[in-house]
């Protein structure tokens, strides 16, 4: 490509159907009869497929920084490099100081051949930009790094596109809403505004949404109202979409065992890449290079686990995710974990963001199948505490996994003590969030599997009680009574007590 002839406007017609079909001026049959190739311009319902008004290609224009190559044929002594100074001029010999701020290269020319014809007959001048000057273009709204950037143009001949800015930019938030996408650009003392709906990108291949850049641009990305985790999880896999490389802090609360602050990082999976020799002598050869580390986004199922999991009357179906926006509002997201559990919905276990507030909340009722389900969850304790006291041989604090059943606290304690317990009779003290406390008497049977009667799920703290059966509690008070007198006596009634037991 000739630099003189950089950027030429191509869109020709096509920019007359584009604009038609954003101001909604050509309906559906229209488009079908002259085969528009921009179908996705239409209004549709979905936000992702908002109208959009594109800028149309332009070419260059001169600005501060930028290096050119002058030619004027006829005298060798009047060509030479200039750059183009802060105010926008040039000084060139014999014509003096000329503005050259906004012109574009052909433009430039015109203006050359005019100012040394005064002095020169017919005279042949050639301007070449050899080195353009960084762009100066600036990112606001939902991206990971907002502020000012200077880009330079690749080998002078490519403007940077709009996804290339944004990755510069650290990527996007989780919140952004890239369908409404807003681009300022000034022309004159005119500033122009149009909208971008990289949705159309990433879904329909519409790479003509991946507008190209100029000097002084301003790219706003906007905040979503109401964010959609099948949305996130797209933004996720795109190359400019949401990076998660940083470490990010969240709050949890609510009816969980550990509340607090948490600074949590994202998760690094290794991979594989096979590479295939470019060589044409040996077509099949190839290496596989492993350990490539990939992030994986903060999850809410993670920030819970960290937190020491669910409490057992968590409200899981009600969990609230307060989020602020970089526009200073807040946003309200209720997740439903048990359809994560019982459907296998990914798409509830919402991705975080930093300064998320997570609250789990207390639920009023909970049957005991979802009890069962949601004890055993990745986001509940890995543990629990349940105190097994009484007639048993190891009786204390012992470890259990979540949902196990009474029978089993009773066997991990050592069993019944074989001649004291009353295996008939076993108590259940549960303390409850109200703060009252339940008590249960349970004739255990260790014939039975998970049974809400007879051999029940245990909770976090629970307490079993193992009786001491009727005889020995008999033979305890027949002793305490007669040990006085059986020192008297030399012995006999205590022997007499032991032999009953």
């Amino acid at each position: 490509m000739n630099p003189s002839q950089s950027f030429p406007s191509k869109l020709g017609g096509a920019v007359l159907v584009t604009t038609m079909a954003c101001l909604g001026l050509w309906t559906q049959e229209a488009f079908a009869q002259i085969g528009s190739p921009f179908p996705s311009l239409l209004p549709q319902t979905s936000p992702q497929n908002a109208p959009s008004i594109l800028p149309p290609e332009s070419e260059y224009t001169l600005g501060p920084g930028d290096r050119l190559r002058v030619d004027v044929l006829q005298v060798e002594g009047l060509s030479g490099e200039y750059q183009v100074l802060v105010d926008g001029t040039v000084g060139f010999p014999l014509i003096g100081t000329v503005r050259v701020a906004g012109l574009t290269i052909p433009e430039l020319n015109q203006i050359l051949v005019s100012q040394y014809a005064k002095y020169i007959r017919r005279p042949l001048v050639t301007a070449i930009l050899t080195v353009p000057r960084p762009l100066s273009i600036t990112l606001s709204g939902e991206v990971n790094s907002p502020g000012a950037y200077a880009l330079a143009i690749e080998g002078g001949q490519k403007f940077p596109t709009l996804t290339q800015v944004i990755q510069q930019a650290g990527g996007l938030t989780p919140v952004s809403d890239i369908s409404r996408v807003q681009l300022r650009r000034q022309k004159g003392n005119q500033q122009e505004n149009y909208s971008i709906n990289l949705w159309e990108l990433l879904q329909e291949g519409n790479s003509r949404q991946n507008v190209t850049l100029r000097d002084g641009d301003i790219v706003i990305i906007p905040s979503k109202t109401a964010t959609d985790p099948r949305e996130v999880r797209q933004l996720a896999d795109a190359n400019f979409g949401i990076r998660f490389e940083q470490e990010i802090n969240v709050a949890v609360i609510g009816e969980i065992f550990r509340p607090g602050s948490y600074k949590l990082s994202p998760a690094i999976r290794a991979s594989s890449i096979t590479q295939v020799s470019a060589d044409n002598t040996n077509q099949n050869a190839a290496s596989t290079r492993s350990n490539v580390e990939n992030t994986q986004p903060v999850r809410l199922t993670q920030a819970i686990q960290e937190a020491g999991g669910i409490k057992s009357q968590a409200d899981i179906r009600n969990v609230e995710v307060r989020r602020e926006n970089r526009n200073g509002d807040f946003e309200l997201i209720v997740v439903n974990l048990w359809e994560l559990l019982d459907e296998g919905n990914l798409d509830k276990d919402v991705i975080l963001q930093n300064g998320d507030v997570i609250t789990v909340p207390q639920a009023k009722e909970l049957s005991p199948d979802e009890f069962e389900a949601t004890a055993t969850a990745n986001f509940s304790p890995r543990s629990i505490t349940v105190n097994v006291v009484g007639e048993v041989r190891r009786g204390g604090a012992i470890q259990l996994q979540p949902n196990s059943t009474l029978n089993q606290a009773i066997l991990a304690a050592g069993s019944f003590d074989p001649i004291r317990a009353d295996k008939a009779s076993v108590d259940l003290i549960r303390l409850n969030p109200d703060g009252t406390v339940t008590k249960l008497n349970i004739a255990p049977d260790f014939s039975l599997n998970i049974s809400s009667d007879r051999n029940p799920t245990l909770r976090n703290n629970d307490v079993v009680l193992v009786n001491t059966s009727g005889l020995t509690q008999a033979t305890d008070t027949l002793r305490e009574l007669f040990s006085p007198i059986g020192a008297l006596l030399g012995g006999g009634i205590p022997s007499l007590i032991n032999i009953l037991n």
